[in-house]
């Protein structure tokens, strides 16, 4: 699989748009893939703010797995994975992602942080 890049703004519209650029990437259905790099995208959206610039990477690692890798320009928004309650109407996201992935986390940069995952290869 050759690798996919792409910059986009970080809107709630731009979510929808994402997985549909992922589904024609990969050639059809992709229900992982889409919900990590949904959820990411949409950590960016609550945790850093509206309209953030981020940048999307898809590669495939070699050894039968996908990496998912969102990268935003603030290093200090650091993502933490919780456990929500029935009550709690957000804080899901990284339990999904958690679930779903073969292991994840964050690489710190100098102006920038990447929030990765890897997936069993699609």
């Amino acid at each position: 699989m050759r690798p996919l890049t792409f910059d986009l703004l970080a809107m709630p519209k731009s979510v929808a748009g994402v997985r549909d650029t992922l589904r024609d990437y990969v050639g059809g259905p992709c229900p992982d893939l889409q919900l990590c790099v949904s959820e990411l995208v949409t950590n960016v959206i609550t945790h850093v703010g509206e309209g953030t610039p981020v940048s999307v990477r898809i590669a495939a690692t070699g050894d039968g797995r996908t990496r998912v890798e969102v990268t935003d320009p603030d290093p200090r928004a650091w993502p933490v994975l919780r456990r929500a309650t029935d009550a709690d109407e957000s804080g899901r996201g990284l339990a999904l992602l958690d679930a779903v992935a073969v292991r994840w986390g964050v690489n710190q940069g100098p102006g920038s942080k990447t929030v990765w995952c890897e997936l069993r290869d699609l």
